[in-house]
């Protein structure tokens, strides 16, 4: 099976980076693994240089190794390369790429003196970039420019699936606020459950392309998942990070409001496990949702950073990994998501679906809950309501809460419950839903598809 280079936005930022950096810093691409960061760097430096060597710290040599470890003769060091890798390098014309540079750490120290030397530019590609033992005894370099590198994102999918032109459509009926109608809604939230399935890791995209098999896809989907888990483990070997990874479905479907530590790990809090919940988050595997005490703008200045929800970065390993014990046609998911069934109970997976969309827009995520008494019950005591924003968005301000829910149109207490509290603050209130673009009043309902324009 061929891989595939699929069109991706990081592209353009690469060419902004090229552009406006003209070599005063290094290109750093951070992600998870299996995102396609190898193959992007490698496909920029074929199309945008004369010349490129690539060095992957993963198969490297013991003599490449060693060129890095005394970089004060820069001259031998380029031409010890060019030996090495048989290509000839040419001043602003040519490229290195520090492939998985995270497995070499003095390389990435060395950044900063390359950089000053301005003969060459230069590409690393990593995850996990920030665990300990990847920065312990080096320099961090401050002339990197970094930029993220996420799963394919909706529009994305498209291009990949042959059908770009569709999202053009999406985007102009958000743009000017049209209705698509009905049975392009439908067609619309079909491809959307595919893109939920099939997932955004290019691996994945790439088999659903060439055989069509949701079991094929889902096969590469749990190694993926595996490998993960395995990363995991050599971050944590008391297995802790593991589990914790593998019961986000779990603890999204309790429907509570926010991840139960304890609930995983007996008598664990998430302030004790701190350290762990930074490394989960440096992986880049999951998308961490932290609790807004002040829903205002500078979410992050209020935020409760041991209150959080945890989504996976990519919701086809969500699909897979929750049923990961179970074999592929037990999997209760894929056939409600294919047969447009998916009931309320599992409207989780489109809650994590909005967290990737999201999170690869540029947003931090941050979502809010709160109570109210209501009226007396039987008893003459006043009953407790709760009530929970899923997502809440900075823009300007001014902040957007947004209500995510897995079917049609029903109600939007919560949203409404937040607009009494706060409507001083509210820009743009959103539930997004399942059908076609409307408006209630105020509150504009959008498909789930258009998440990632907000």
């Amino acid at each position: 099976m061929s891989d595939k280079m699929f069109k991706r936005k990081i592209y353009e930022k690469m060419l902004r980076w090229k552009k406006e950096s003209n070599g005063k810093t290094a290109l750093l691409i951070k992600g998870a693994r299996r995102i396609g960061k190898s193959t992007i760097a490698e496909t920029f430096a074929q199309n945008e240089y004369e010349t490129s060597i690539i060095i992957d710290f993963s198969i490297a040599d013991k003599a490449v190794k060693e060129l890095f470890e005394h970089i004060s003769d820069l001259d031998y060091l380029f031409l010890r390369l060019q030996s090495l890798y048989n290509v000839s390098l040419y001043e602003r014309k040519s490229v290195i790429i520090f492939d998985e540079v995270q497995l070499f750490p003095p390389a990435r120290q060395a950044i900063k003196h390359l950089v000053k030397d301005r003969r060459y530019d230069y590409i690393e590609t990593g995850s996990l970039l920030s665990i300990k033992k990847n920065v312990k005894d080096i320099i961090i370099p401050s002339e990197e420019t970094r930029i993220a590198m996420y799963p394919l994102d909706f529009e994305e999918f498209l291009w990949a699936i042959g059908k770009g032109q569709t999202f053009d459509l999406i985007k102009y009926s958000f743009d000017n606020f049209k209705q698509v109608g009905d049975a392009i809604n439908r067609d619309l939230m079909r491809l959307f459950r595919l893109y939920m399935l099939v997932g955004g890791m290019p691996q994945a995209v790439n088999t659903y392309l060439e055989t069509n098999d949701f079991s094929e896809i889902d096969a590469v989907k749990r190694r993926i998942l595996e490998l993960y888990i395995d990363d995991f483990r050599k971050i944590d070997p008391t297995g802790r990070a593991s589990r914790l990874f593998m019961s986000i479905p779990a603890e999204l479907s309790r429907n509570t409001s926010r991840y139960k530590v304890g609930s995983v790990i007996e008598k664990a809090t998430a302030s004790r496990l701190s350290a762990l919940f930074m490394d989960m988050s440096d992986s880049m595997t999951v998308n961490f949702a932290y609790h807004a005490n002040d829903p205002g703008v500078g979410f992050s200045l209020h935020a409760d950073y041991d209150y959080f929800k945890l989504f996976l970065a990519d919701t086809g390993l969500f699909v897979t990994l929750a049923f990961m014990d179970s074999d592929y046609t037990d999997n209760v998911i894929y056939r409600k998501l294919l047969s447009d069934k998916l009931s309320t109970d599992l409207g989780y997976v489109y809650e994590n679906a909005i967290a990737q969309m999201l999170k690869s827009a540029g947003n931090e995520l941050f979502y809010y809950t709160f109570k109210e008494e209501g009226e007396r019950d039987d008893t003459n005591s006043k009953t407790i309501r709760h009530y929970e924003i899923d997502f809440l968005l900075s823009r300007g301000s001014k902040i957007c809460p947004i209500e995510v829910k897995s079917s049609g149109y029903n109600s939007h207490k919560s949203l409404d419950k937040f607009q009494e509290k706060f409507s001083a603050r509210i820009i743009n209130r959103y539930l997004l839903y399942t059908k076609d673009l409307r408006k209630d009043q105020d509150l504009m309902c959008l498909p789930v598809y258009m998440a990632q324009l907000l």
